[in-house]
Formats: C-alpha cells, structure tokens, sequence
C-alpha cells in the first residue's frame, strides 16, 4: 500500500483532537467488529495532535486523556469512536459496503407478509432506492435496520421474522450432521428417536428458511423433511 492509501482516523476529547494514520479498509473492518488486530490497521507508533504538520500528542497528554500511553489502546478507541478522513472514492466503496452489508441483514429476516415468503435482497436494494435511502458509514448496521425497514415499507409489504421449523433427519444421517444444524437456529425441540432419527425444531430468522432448507438438503442428501411450523 503507497503511503497515499493511507487514511487519517481522528478524535476530539475534551476540546483535543488525536489523530492516528490508519489503512482505511481494515479500520473500517476493525470498526464493524471484525477480527482485525489494531497493530495492523494502524500504519506507526504514534499519536498525532496533527498528522499533516507531525505534531506528536505527549505521553503526559496521552495519559491524562486516555488514562494509558499504550499507542494501541488510544489508537483502538480512536478508530472505534472517531470519524476516518476519507478520500471521495474509498467513502463511495465503504458505503456501498456498508449498504450490502444492511440489505443482506434485512434479507436474512425479513419476509413478504402477505405470503410468508422471504424477501429477495435484489428487491430490498431496489425498494431502498425507491425510497431514496442514505446509508451512514458511522452507524451500526444492527441500528440502521429498523429505520430502513420502516421506510421500504412504504414501498414493498414487509415484516421482520422469525420462523419455527421443524427438521426431521433419518438416521444414517442424524448423528453425523446434527452439530451443524443446530448452528442454524436457536434450538427449540431436540429429541431422538427409537429408531435413531432426530426431530429438531430451531427458531431462526425467516429470511433464511431457503438458506436452511439448501443446508440440510445438502448435509442429507435430500433424505431429511422440513417443515415450516410457525412464522411470528
């Protein structure tokens, strides 16, 4: 990476600004909870009052501030809690990022109320552009959400969902994949059989009964039966 890909992520505390240089990519990522260590998405050892004129924040600052000098705490809460200095194209890709990342969400649990079925994201994405939606880079997907759905309900029938399903698998095939699905679902029902089945009803977001249903024909071979209980 050129020393121009890099991003300065900055934080004003108590009136004092800190800033950090950063890989803009992987403090986004560090930032939406990934599994990014902060010794790789921040780019030096130091804590900048001003990365452009390379004016150094003092230990003393550092520590009556953040209460610690250690560069990577300080520089973790910076990038968690402060705003990054984008270029126009890497803002452009993050929020497309960002919008993804909200669409697949609503996918997962979002159904057509009128039929009980799963929303295609490829509708979602057109019923938020339908509805003139603006993606915040800064804000949680899990807080953008309910806002978004609440506004393409005005432009497709909606509701968020869960679904009860029921998964009834034979048993030359119980034994071996019933770890993986119950990583499906919250477990609802577990019991086994005389005969060696598994009746197994998980609760799960309602967007992804197709997703289930594609899981365990594959895991079974198309030997198991699911059954859609309950949608709530």
């Amino acid at each position: 990476m050129s020393k121009k890909e890099y991003v300065v992520a900055r934080l004003i505390v108590k009136g004092k600004r800190f800033e950090v240089l950063v890989d803009p990519h992987k403090a986004y990522r560090f930032r939406e909870g990934e599994k990014v260590s902060i010794e790789e998405v921040v780019v030096g050892d130091y804590v900048y009052k001003d990365v452009k004129k390379g004016l150094k924040a003092s230990p003393s600052e550092l520590l009556e501030v953040f209460g610690t000098e250690d560069i990577y705490k300080i520089a973790a809460e910076i990038v968690k809690n402060g705003e990054l200095q984008l270029t126009t194209e890497q803002r452009r890709e993050l929020l497309e990022m960002k919008r993804k990342q909200i669409i697949y969400a609503i996918a997962k649990s979002a159904i057509d109320p009128k039929t009980k079925t799963p929303i295609p994201p490829t509708r979602i994405e057109k019923a938020m552009e339908e509805a003139r939606i603006s993606v915040d880079l800064y804000r949680s997907v899990e807080e953008q959400v309910p806002e978004v759905v609440k506004a393409i309900s005005k432009v497709i029938p909606i509701r968020i969902a869960k679904a009860l399903v029921e998964i009834v698998i034979p048993p030359e095939y119980a034994t071996r994949v019933s770890g993986q699905l119950m990583k499906l679902g919250e477990v609802k029902k577990n019991m086994w059989l005389a005969d060696g089945s598994l009746i197994l009803d998980l609760e799960l977001p309602a967007g992804m009964q197709s997703e289930l249903i594609n899981k365990v024909n594959e895991l079974t071979r198309g030997a198991a039966t699911v059954k859609v209980l309950s949608i709530v």
